[in-house]
């Protein structure tokens, strides 16, 4: 076997689920519409069906970047072939999410950015009144700001009383410099109007935590959990007046390797994480910046990146850290909302290496950006797998803690 062969290495991405040698377990790769394929997230759709939208492209930063669709109808064995959702030629379209309302109606949220510069970044917004059939016109939900680019990344969620809370993360802009991510950070965007107005509450401290992805636990408490800029460690924050304040992001016993993570709360107030089991401390060398391979133009200049040796710093002056192996794909439990993560299990394994974004040479081997939805049972999982495609897969408990054999 190949170091880096792992249950669904030899699948087609053709978008159909395949049982595994893994009892409790059925993986699909999702048909490649570009060369490039990154940034999913999952939802379940008001039929019952699954929605996955990821961005697609030659490489991200390149403004021939767009917002893709696919679905899984319920008891389907097959992904739908996927449907582009978004086509702006001038800019990078990512980070796709989408949010279903009580009322059955579709958000479908992205980011757009010149070239590589996310300190340009606003967030644009689609509608499908039809569950994801079809669309209304792209409207922009959040501008760019005098400070920098907004980005998104995680699930909206709307608590009980009708409150909507959007994570967002600032992408500051530093005079003289292009951005890197060193001052990135964290805020919830709160409406309580359905979404037709919005108030920003910042994040206290949370310079290098960004991905803010928010849960509600069954007394009220939300709990929030970061990617950090510093490659160090997941890190965790909550909230118990629905959103208005926040304590500031502190970090946990998992490790993190300035990826995105995802988190779903089960009915029982478990929480179920996917993420790299990762950190800049397993890595050898590093990236100067997400975008090195990306030129003022927003094109693919196929030089090789510059890399730094490992050198790690405390204080206001730490900089972003790029190049951590993305992998292994890990799940995680949680049942003491989200201190402590005793189940663990790897759902993909390999050696991540990531100090290249490049899919046309088929030099990147990271697992990374995964999402996370349950129903029934049952673990929906989706994420990137090598930059060239999306990676489903379908898991349950017996999966996660197999029994004796």
């Amino acid at each position: 076997m190949s170091p880096h062969a792992t249950p669904a290495a030899t699948a087609q991405a053709d978008g159909v689920l395949r049982s595994s040698s893994e009892p409790g377990r059925r993986d699909a790769i999702l048909p490649a519409p570009r060369v490039q394929n990154h940034a999913a997230n999952l939802a379940v759709l008001p039929d019952g069906s699954l929605g996955c939208v990821w961005f697609s492209g030659t490489q991200e930063g390149v403004p021939d970047i767009s917002v893709w669709f696919s679905r899984l109808d319920a008891g389907a064995l097959d992904w739908s072939d996927p449907v582009q959702l978004s086509d702006d030629p001038t800019r990078s379209e990512q980070n796709p999410v989408l949010h279903v309302e009580p009322s059955g109606r579709v958000w479908l949220l992205w980011t757009s950015q010149h070239a590589g510069n996310q300190d340009t970044a606003r967030v644009l917004r689609r509608i499908s009144d039809d569950g994801g059939r079809t669309w209304g016109a792209t409207d922009t939900l959040l501008p760019e700001t005098a400070e920098g680019g907004v980005f998104v990344r995680q699930p909206m969620v709307t608590l009980p009383g009708g409150r909507l809370l959007l994570p967002i993360f600032h992408c500051v802009r530093l005079p003289g410099r292009r951005w890197v991510g060193d001052r990135d950070y964290s805020s919830v965007m709160i409406s309580d109007d359905a979404g037709l107005t919005w108030r920003e509450v910042p994040v206290p401290d949370s310079t290098g935590c960004v991905h803010m992805n928010i849960g509600r636990l069954s007394d009220g408490t939300l709990v929030a959990l970061y990617r950090s800029r510093w490659a160090d460690h997941v890190y965790r924050s909550t909230s118990h007046d629905d959103g208005d304040t926040w304590s500031a992001p502190a970090p946990t016993e998992l490790p993190n390797n300035n990826s995105s993570i995802q988190f779903v709360v089960l009915p029982d107030d478990r929480l179920a994480l996917v993420f790299n089991e990762s950190s800049a401390a397993d890595a050898t060398a590093r990236r100067t910046s997400l975008y090195d391979e990306i030129d003022d133009d927003g094109l693919a200049d196929g030089a090789a990146p510059e890399f730094e040796s490992v050198e790690l710093s405390d204080g206001d002056d730490r900089r972003a850290f790029w190049g951590a192996p993305r992998a292994p794909m890990t799940l995680a439990v949680s049942d003491d909302a989200g201190v402590t993560w005793p189940t663990r299990r790897n759902i993909e394994v390999g050696d991540g290496y990531c100090l290249s974004n490049n899919s046309r040479d088929g030099v990147n081997r990271e697992f990374s950006y995964p999402t996370i939805t349950a129903a029934g049972g049952t673990f929906h999982v989706a994420f990137t797998r090598f930059r060239q495609a999306i990676e489903y897969v379908e898991l349950t408990d017996e999966w996660l803690e197999p029994g004796p054999s």
